[in-house]
């Protein structure tokens, strides 16, 4: 009886320990520090080998450095000790298709199956996994028809999205029409995502549309501003300059735009400075002011010598 009772006080304190190493180990990843965790998560294994959070972390450690093949490796092992997991499903497939990018189309066309599977088996077992019916949208979308790809079995589960988050559904609806080369179609649900959701993510993906399908810079820096009125974010000032600069509209505005995000710059901005200095120069040049177009594009090479574009623009500027 003594021991029974002790070994049910041992449990709980094991699975304390456990929680706290894998907590550990997810620290160690998100600081990149994967040699660390690694070495944290094996040590787990040798005290259980199928201790399936140590598997997951090893699996995610393999995705975070592009090695698919270890991803696999980790996530079948997954889908083996725990097959209704619908997560695990996920990222077993999402594993495979990362794969399939990298490889000839007949590889990959042999691979298909296996991954529409594992997507499929993760939203049968979760009817609220909104990842893995992403994934399928997406899968069927870019599929050629003679392998299964169908427009219309990506707006079901883009269906099954809105019915789950009406944004999330959205977008893969806005995603869908675009992908199809229907414009109009794909702004008005990307512009509904911005209604119900108004995150960056929805503003930035009616921005890329009007800049890269419809080449329409005017309407991008019209969105862009209704972004920055919403989530003021230093970023998209460099975002309208860009705008501003690669399509030779709004010139003052981009100007003005690129040297407050040069003032306001930060690392959490995601931008290298360089490209604002490089997007000024070309602004500059446009205008024909080749004192200020030289300033900045020597700035942008003073701070990284083998900008190819930035060497470009100097040969521009130099032949005004």
């Amino acid at each position: 009886m003594k021991t029974l009772l002790f070994l049910l006080f041992l449990l709980p304190l094991t699975l304390l320990a456990q929680k706290a190493s894998i907590q550990e180990a997810q620290e160690l990843i998100d600081s990149k520090e994967f040699a660390r965790a690694s070495e944290m998560l094996y040590k787990m294994l040798e005290e259980d080998e199928d201790n399936v959070l140590a598997i997951e972390k090893l699996g995610d450690i393999s995705g975070h450095q592009k090695d698919w093949d270890g991803a696999i490796k980790q996530y079948k092992r997954l889908v083996k000790l725990s097959p209704k997991n619908a997560e695990y499903q996920y990222k077993y497939g999402g594993s495979l298709g990362m794969k399939a990018l990298g490889v000839s189309k007949f590889r990959a066309l042999m691979m298909i199956d296996d991954i529409k599977r594992a997507f499929h088996k993760a939203a049968n077992l979760d009817a609220e996994h909104i990842n893995a019916r992403w994934a399928l949208v997406e899968l069927y979308m870019q599929l050629p028809g003679i392998v299964g790809g169908s427009k219309r079995k990506s707006l079901k589960y883009a269906n099954e999205l809105e019915a789950l988050s009406k944004v999330d559904g959205y977008l893969a609806k806005g995603y869908i029409y675009e992908y199809d080369d229907e414009p109009q179609d794909a702004e008005k649900y990307y512009k509904k995502a911005i209604e119900v959701g108004g995150s960056i993510t929805c503003f930035q993906k009616l921005t890329d549309l009007y800049e890269k399908k419809t080449k329409e810079p005017n309407k991008a820096i019209a969105n862009i501003e209704a972004a920055h009125k919403k989530h003021q974010r230093n970023a998209l000032h460099y975002q309208i300059g860009k705008v501003a600069a690669m399509y030779n509209v709004q010139l003052d505005k981009g100007q003005k735009c690129l040297h407050t995000f040069i003032e306001n710059h930060t690392v959490k901005d995601g931008v290298p400075i360089e490209w604002a200095y490089y997007r000024l120069a070309q602004i500059y040049r446009y205008k024909g002011d080749k004192e200020n177009a030289s300033v900045w594009i020597e700035k942008a090479l003073t701070k990284r010598k083998d900008f190819k574009q930035a060497v470009e623009e100097q040969g521009l500027i130099e032949a005004l």
